[in-house]
C-alpha cells in the first residue's frame, strides 16, 4: 500500500493568486437558458469563478503567488533548492514550465525543477513528494507550486462541465523543523477508469488537427465540445468517490492512529457542494471543521485544496494545528493526508 509517513517536515506558508477577472455564473448565460443556469448552479453551489486571460497561464499565477509569499516571509532565494511546479495546464508541452518558474523567480541554477502532470490529488501528490526530497540533508527550502488554468479546458457550450471549473495558483514553503512532527499521506490511482474524466486529443496519442479542433454535438442533450476540450462522466465520478474516498479517508486515519476527532479542519478538493456535503455528512464533521471555497472559485482542481486554505484559513493556523486533506479527480487518482501545521503564515490572495 502507498503509505507514506514523514517527521519534522512541514509548510511555513502558503500564498495563493486567482485572476481578477470574476464569473458570476448565474450570468454565464450565452449559450443556455437563465433557468438551466439557474438549476445547474443551485444544484453544485458554485456562483462565482475567476477566469485568466488569453494571456495569462498557471505558471503567471504561481509566480505572483510565490513572490508574495517569498516577500512576506523575507526568505533568502538562494536558500530554495527544490521548485516543484503541479499542473495539467503548463507553458509547453516543453519546456518544463517548473525550469522556467526557476529562472523567472531568479533562484539558483543548482535548484532542482520538476514537473508533476497530476489533476485533483495533485497537490497532497506534490506534497508527498517535496516532503520527500526535504528529508534530504542537501534540501534546505522547497517551492511547491500548483497552478491551473481549467477555464480553458472545457467548453462553455458543454453544461455538463461550463459551470464547474475555474482558475487559480499557490505557494507553499516547505522546510525542516521539529515544530512539524509527523505526517501521513495516503496515494492511490486507478487507470482503469482513465475515460472518466479526460480529453481526447491534442497529445502524442492522438494529435490536434482540423478534425480533433472542431466543435460538435456529442449527446442527445445538444452539448457541444470538440476532441480537445475535456470532458466529465459526472455520475460515475461520483460513484467512484462514493466506493473509494471514505474508504481511503478511513484507511488514512488509521495508519495514523488517529480518529476523525483529531484534525483541527477537514479541507476537501471543492469539486461542488453536493459532493462535499455527502463527505461532510458520511464523517459527522461540525461545518466550522469543514472550510469551503467552491461557492466562489468552482472546482481549481489540484489549487481547489491549497487556495482554500489561502481564503478561509488565513489567520487560523496559529499556533499547533492539524489537517486533514484530501484530493480525488482525473486520473483516476486520489490521496489523503493528515499533517501539522505550527504558526503557519498565510499571505493576503493576489488577483493579478
Amino acid at each position: 500500500m502507498a503509505l507514506l509517513e514523514f517527521n519534522n517536515i512541514g509548510i511555513k506558508g502558503i500564498a495563493g493568486a486567482v485572476p481578477k477577472t470574476v464569473i458570476n455564473n448565474y450570468e454565464y448565460t450565452k449559450y443556455f437558458p437563465a433557468e438551466d443556469v439557474k438549476d445547474i448552479v443551485d444544484k453544485t453551489g458554485i456562483y462565482e469563478r475567476r477566469f485568466a486571460d488569453d494571456a495569462t497561464c498557471a505558471s503567471d499565477l504561481c509566480y505572483h503567488a510565490a513572490e508574495k509569499l517569498i516577500s512576506d516571509l523575507a526568505i533568502d532565494k538562494s536558500e530554495i533548492d527544490l521548485v516543484v511546479f503541479v499542473s495539467q495546464t503548463g507553458d509547453y508541452r516543453m519546456p518544463a514550465t517548473s525550469i522556467i518558474l526557476q529562472d523567472r523567480l531568479g533562484l539558483g541554477k543548482n535548484t532542482i525543477a520538476f514537473d508533476v502532470n497530476l489533476g485533483c490529488s495533485g497537490f497532497i501528490y506534490g506534497m508527498s513528494i517535496v516532503y520527500n526530497f526535504v528529508q534530504q540533508s542537501g534540501i534546505r527550502k522547497a517551492l511547491l507550486l500548483d497552478g491551473e488554468t481549467r477555464s480553458k479546458v472545457y467548453s462553455a457550450k458543454d453544461r455538463k462541465t461550463a459551470f464547474l471549473f475555474g482558475d487559480g495558483g499557490i505557494a507553499a514553503l516547505i522546510e525542516k523543523g521539529e515544530q512539524y512532527g509527523q505526517s501521513w499521506f495516503s496515494l492511490n490511482s486507478d487507470g482503469g477508469r482513465s475515460s472518466l474524466i479526460k480529453m481526447d486529443a491534442g497529445g502524442y496519442r492522438n494529435p490536434s488537427t482540423p478534425e480533433t479542433l472542431a466543435e460538435k454535438v456529442v449527446d442527445e442533450h445538444g452539448n457541444i465540445r470538440s476532441d480537445e476540450h475535456g470532458y466529465m462522466n459526472g455520475a460515475d465520478v461520483f460513484n467512484f468517490v462514493l466506493a473509494e474516498i471514505p474508504k481511503d479517508i478511513k484507511k488514512t486515519f488509521k495508519f495514523a492512529e488517529k480518529t476523525t476527532a483529531d484534525p483541527d479542519f477537514f479541507v476537501f478538493h471543492q469539486a461542488n457542494k453536493y459532493m462535499n456535503d455527502y463527505l461532510q455528512k458520511k464523517l459527522k464533521l461540525e461545518d466550522e471543521k469543514v472550510p469551503a471555497s467552491v461557492s466562489k472559485f468552482g472546482n481549481t482542481s489540484s489549487v481547489s485544496i491549497p487556495l482554500t486554505i489561502v481564503s478561509e484559513l488565513q489567520g487560523k493556523l496559529e499556533g499547533d494545528k492539524e489537517l486533514f486533506l484530501c484530493g480525488f479527480g482525473v486520473g483516476m487518482s486520489w490521496a489523503s493526508a493528515i499533517i501539522k501545521t505550527n504558526d503557519c503564515y498565510i499571505s493576503d490572495l493576489v488577483e493579478i
